[in-house]
C-alpha cells in the first residue's frame, strides 16, 4: 500500500487491522486507538480518499490502496488548511480525538459537506470528543472550508 505518498510493504497476519499495521508496524502513531470498536472515530484515516475507521479495517483489505494519515497532511512545514483551522479555532483540548477529527474534517470538506453548521455536525457525527470541543471543531471545519474554496 502507499502510505502518505510512499510505497510501503508490510507483512502482516490476515487478522491485523489497518490501525495496528500503521501504528505498530510502520510507526505512524498519529492515528489513535480509541475504543477499538469503530464507535469513536479516533482511528479515522483516508483510504483512496474516503474516510475509514482503521480499527475496523483489516490491513490486507487495503492492499494497493492509497492511505493518508494525519502525518501525511502537511507539506513540509506547511500545515493542511484543516490543521491550521483547528489551531486557529482551538478545536482540541486533550488531543486524543484530534487526529481522527482532522482526518474526518478533511474528508467532510473535500466531499462538500461543510455548507452549514448542521451539515458539518451531521457528517462529523462518527467522531466523538470526550472534552466536548464540538463548537470549536465545527467552527474550524467551516473556517477550513472557506479557506479551501478561495
Amino acid at each position: 500500500m502507499t502510505v502518505n505518498g510512499r510505497l510501503r510493504r508490510v507483512a502482516v497476519e490476515p487478522r491485523v487491522t489497518l490501525l495496528d499495521a500503521l501504528r505498530e508496524r510502520l510507526g505512524l502513531t498519529g492515528t489513535k486507538k480509541g475504543c477499538d470498536r469503530g464507535e469513536c472515530g479516533a482511528c479515522t484515516v483516508l483510504a483512496d480518499g474516503e474516510r475509514v475507521k482503521s480499527c475496523l479495517t483489516l490491513a490486507v483489505m487495503r492492499q494497493g490502496a492509497e492511505i493518508t494519515t494525519v502525518e501525511g497532511l502537511a507539506r513540509g512545514e506547511e500545515l493542511h488548511p484543516v490543521q491550521e483551522a483547528f489551531i486557529r479555532n482551538d478545536a482540541f483540548q486533550c488531543g486524543a480525538c484530534t487526529p481522527g477529527q482532522i482526518m474526518s474534517a478533511v474528508a467532510c470538506v473535500d466531499e462538500g459537506h461543510a455548507g452549514s453548521e448542521a451539515e458539518i455536525r451531521e457528517w462529523m457525527s462518527g467522531n466523538l470528543c470526550r472534552c466536548a470541543a464540538y463548537q470549536n471543531i465545527v467552527a474550524a471545519i467551516a473556517d477550513a472550508a472557506r479557506e479551501v474554496r478561495r
